[in-house]
């Protein structure tokens, strides 16, 4: 007989061998999927984790990309990490990085073609501005009517989608761009460009930005009384209450710093690597940061690194698709393998295996 054993307490090795296990679960998962597809699946793994690093062929290009595409993954992650802690579930990221970047784009695009050095900044407080705005929606919600945050966010993705289209064909819609859907690019607006602090690195603002988040994340869970609430919300509700944490100025908190974080990846997103406001825009990173968020243990630092393996996992299957003929949705799926293993293999976080007879009642 396999039974589960209640952890007297968890288990701190199992929390961060999961993520390990997690990894190779999916290469294992993944690559009977690529077999199954006619792939080879050594190959395809191969392609994925270790050509965009190591392969002369592609390195020089997908080694900048790396820090490119984990910006804004570890960027969001982290804020809502802070909010997971403490049982505070943004799913809407996605919703508030697109209003981000409409609210940066829109102060550049306002601005045009003025070259004042305050754009840049103001397209910044402009971004966080949008994020922390459309996520107060949820956060309000539940504060005063006690809604599901859950799905109030999720469903406001959908919503900032229709905001995004509505835009790129209407009010930020370039008037020299013969007819096409969306704005001016950016990247050819000088005050209002992201573009690489050191070239050949793939490092711009928002990843400097995420790189800060990560430091500070990481100061306010261990060193700050703030940190103190998330944690102690998360593990014991009810002692948080008796311990003075206000549950509706929390929700506020951890809501809108999530998404102040992930307005502020949009803003840095629309302003450098996508360059302009366009009906395709989002690309699923704030669906994809939960992911990253989990894999790193909700832990900054762990999100950091997560955040890196996300990115390789993009770029190498970018290179899998063209290289190997593999399906864009096979690759996907490949991706949402890791957070599905993370969570079935974090049982053995608090449970251990028993086998034997069972025992009498």
């Amino acid at each position: 007989m396999i039974t589960l054993e209640k952890r007297p307490s968890p288990s701190r090795a199992w929390a961060w061998a999961t993520p390990v296990l997690a990894v190779v679960l999916t290469m294992i998962a993944g690559g009977l999927m690529f077999a199954l597809l006619g792939k080879d699946p050594a190959g395809a793994i191969r392609t994925i984790f270790w050509a965009p690093l190591f392969d002369p062929q592609f390195a020089s290009y997908s080694r900048p990309q790396l820090l490119v595409k984990a910006g804004p993954l570890i960027l969001i992650a982290v804020g809502l990490a802070m909010g997971f802690r403490a049982g505070i579930w943004n799913i809407g990221a996605e919703g508030q990085y697109i209003i981000g970047a409409l609210f940066g784009a829109g102060v550049a695009l306002a601005a045009y073609p003025s070259g004042s050095p305050l754009i840049f900044p103001a397209m910044i407080v402009a971004g966080a501005l949008g994020g922390f705005l459309w996520a107060m929606i949820p956060a309000l919600l539940r504060v005063f009517f006690n809604t599901n945050e859950i799905l109030v966010s999720l469903l406001l993705v959908y919503v900032a989608e229709q905001f995004l289209a509505a835009m790129a064909l209407g009010p930020m819609k370039n008037p020299e761009g013969g007819g096409f859907p969306g704005s001016r690019n950016l990247q050819q607006y000088d005050a209002a460009s992201n573009l690489e602090l050191l070239p050949g690195t793939g490092l711009h603002w928002g990843v400097a930005a995420a790189i800060v988040a990560v430091i500070l994340g990481h100061v306010m869970l261990t060193r700050h009384l703030m940190g103190f609430h998330i944690r102690l919300a998360g593990q014991a509700p009810r002692a948080a209450r008796f311990g003075g944490v206000h549950p509706g100025r929390l929700v506020i908190f951890c809501l809108g710093l999530s998404g102040a974080l992930a307005g502020l990846a949009g803003m840095f997103e629309v302003s450098g690597p996508a360059g302009q406001v366009s009906i395709d825009f989002n690309s699923g990173y704030g669906f994809t940061a939960i992911i990253v968020a989990f894999l790193g243990r909700l832990h900054p630092v762990g999100i950091l690194l997560a955040g890196l393996l996300m990115a390789l996992t993009y770029i190498g299957g970018e290179l899998a698709q063209f290289m190997l003929g593999i399906p864009a949705a096979a690759i996907q799926a490949f991706q949402g393998m890791l957070l599905f293993f993370l969570l079935g293999v974090d049982v053995l976080t608090n449970f251990r295996i028993r086998i034997g007879a069972r025992g009498a009642a």
